[in-house]
This record gives structure tokens, sequence and C-alpha cells, in this order.
């Protein structure tokens, strides 16, 4: 694909709920995740990556290039064998999946195909090596998890529901339980990287445009009972001069700083923000939001 990127980013990317639940815990009965030992609350890149793949996916709506790999009902062997179809490879037995798993020019032509039509494996990457095997690409997006700026309170609420399940049950009332969180402000920081892109998927200057635009806008369409209320409130780049890159990522995340000054804070007006904007040769930051 034409201009792939060339120059390395990092990001940084506040976002907040207000009486909401942001990444319920599985293992926690969907209890707002945290870490137990700082009390901070946590939402991983998965859940972040989810947001992202389905605005793309809203906003693009199946266009060529921009269709979604990991997607809600998507059988991920029927995906890979849309290569094959079109790249007209035969791998209707096994002798010739075997042949074709160890064929490095099939499997360059198979990856080349899946990373060409799908914008999160061209962003993120994706392990394809399944029973149809178009390979494991790396993609040059990585994103770490969010954590809250202070720690978080888990709130479960009980909730009644006037309708009931079943006939003959009319003058009961069905309770239920709810966990928000009163209010949380996360950070979240992640990697661009051009050698990434170049070497492996091909992620282009408009692909990139469109990863901040996401980022941006990724709760605007995922509002539920469990996340009401949740924005992005600032989304931070920095853009090196080079595809290698002009100063290390952590001494760029740490310009960022975010303090509580109106504790317990139950809004973004209860922190203040403060981008430490010395210069940094070869280093540009650019404030999307």
């Amino acid at each position: 694909m034409s201009n792939v990127i060339n120059k390395r980013y990092e990001f940084v990317a506040l976002f907040d709920v207000e009486n909401g639940n942001p990444n319920g815990d599985p293992d926690s009965g969907n209890m707002p995740r945290i870490d137990p030992e700082t009390g901070r609350g946590i939402v991983t890149d998965v859940c972040i990556k989810r947001k992202i793949r389905n605005y793309v996916d809203l906003v693009k709506d199946k266009a060529a290039g921009f269709e979604i790999y990991v997607k809600d009902g998507a059988i991920l062997n029927l995906q890979h064998q849309r290569a094959y179809d079109h790249l007209k490879i035969n791998n209707s037995t096994e002798a010739e999946k075997k042949a074709i798993a160890k064929d490095k020019e099939s499997q360059k032509k198979l990856t080349k195909f899946m990373c060409d039509n799908f914008y999160d494996i061209r962003t993120f990457g994706a392990v394809m090596s399944t029973q149809v095997n178009c390979g494991t690409v790396r993609g040059p997006v990585q994103i770490n998890f969010a954590r809250s700026i202070d720690p978080i309170f888990q709130q479960e609420v009980g909730i009644t529901r006037l309708a009931v399940t079943k006939e003959g049950e009319e003058k009961k009332t069905e309770m239920g339980r709810k966990h928000i969180v009163p209010y949380g402000l996360y950070k979240v920081e992640g990697y661009v990287s051009a050698e990434l892109a170049k070497r492996t998927t091909g992620f282009t200057e408009a692909d990139l445009e469109l990863l901040w635009q996401a980022i941006i806008n990724m709760f605007e369409h995922d509002h539920s009972a469990a996340r009401g209320k949740m924005a992005t409130r600032k989304l931070i780049v920095f853009e090196h001069e080079s595809s290698l890159g002009n100063a290390p990522s952590h001494l760029l995340f740490d310009k960022v700083k975010v303090e509580c000054v109106n504790s317990p804070a139950r809004s973004i007006s209860d922190y203040e923000i403060q981008i430490d904007k010395t210069p940094v040769e070869g280093v540009s930051i650019i404030e999307k939001l």
C-alpha cells in the first residue's frame, strides 16, 4: 500500500467514566477491573482495541481495505479462506495445508492479502496460524493497559425490574445488581512503529489518521446501560522526525502529568492536566484533543 508511515509516534489518551463500568472483570462477577495492590482501575488493551475496531467498522462500513478481522460473530478460518480463494491456492487436503505452511512465498502472499484487506490486522497485527494458515504478523500499533489516575471506588447498586420472567409470578419484584465506578479518569499509553509498518503490515498515513479519529470517538457509539457516560478527554501525540525515533518513549510519557485538585473527584474539572512542552530534539508534541 502507498504512503506507509515513515515516522515513529507515541500517544497518551485520557478518558473518563461516570456512574458506569468501563471494563468488567469476569473473574470477579463483572465488577470493574482493579489493581488489588493500589486500588487503581484497569481497562485492558483488548477492551480499548475493541472500541477502536467497532468505530472503524461503523465509519468505514466494510469499505475495501477497512474490514474488521476480529468482530462479533466472525469465524476466523473463513476470513483466512478468503485469502486462499483470492490467490487461488488449493488447501483442500492436509498435505496441501502442511506444504503451504512451509512455503514462505505462499505465506507471505496470504499474509499480505489479510493486511491489505483488514484494518485491524494492518494496525494491531494478528495470529492467523490456525487450521487455515495465513501466518502471524506483528502490528505497528501497540497499546498498554489503561489505569485510573486515582484509586477507584467499586460500587454495587441494587436494581429492580417491574416485569417478571414467568407467568404466575406477577406479584413478585425481580431484583438485580449493577456495578459502577462513580467517577474515574483513566490514562492509556500507546506506540506506533514506522519500522514495523514498513516491514510487516503496510500501515499508512490514512490508517494513522483514522486511528486518531477512532481514539477520540471510540466511546461515542459505545454507550450502554453499563457505559452510559464515557468520553475521551485528551489525546496527546508525540511525533518523531525519524522512523526509529528521537527519544525514549517513557521520557515522553512522563511529560504528561495529571493531578487531582479536588477530592473526591467527580468530574474532569477536578483534575489538572499539565503537558511539559520543554523541547525535545526531533520530537513534536501534538494535542489532537
